[in-house]
């Protein structure tokens, strides 16, 4: 996960500051949001455009963290990321359709339903599965990943 803030720093800034995103983030999310694209969807979704100082305050403030360590700085773009995930959230929190739980259901790991099981039986999944299990499959002695 990128940030703006590295571990090193962790002790010496204010709780939340893993929410802030690379400086570089609020520059494309400003030049984005100022994008006639943009602009004609949110016209077409909320039947205005939306202000997009926002971001460019962000990226100002994300730059004078970085240039400065100055913590005023990082709290307004704490502050500002709290805020956007709060309204993202919104319909989360307020839906009154579904009952919350704290905990996952007493049963949520017992076995499938018999046919289910049948038409699991013939899966790729479940043949590779049974095969690695035998020991028929060599694990790679390499590991490709991309980047």
């Amino acid at each position: 996960m990128e940030g703006e803030v590295y571990a090193d720093d962790l002790s010496s800034v204010p709780a939340l500051s893993w929410l802030v995103r690379p400086c570089e983030r609020y520059k494309e999310e400003y030049k984005d949001c100022r994008s006639i694209k943009a602009k004609f969807h949110q016209y077409f979704i909320h039947g205005e455009t939306k202000d997009c100082s926002n971001w460019q305050a962000d990226y100002d403030h994300c730059l004078q963290y970085r240039k400065y360590k100055d913590l005023e700085s990082l709290t307004s773009v704490i502050k500002s990321e709290m805020k956007r995930r709060q309204e993202r959230l919104k319909g989360h929190y307020t839906n009154t359709v579904w009952d919350k739980r704290e905990s996952p259901p007493d049963d949520w790991n017992k076995p499938l339903p018999e046919y289910l099981q049948k038409t699991q039986e013939g899966s790729y999944l479940a043949l590779k599965s049974k095969e690695q299990k035998e020991g028929k499959i060599e694990e790679p002695s390499y590991i490709c990943t991309i980047s």
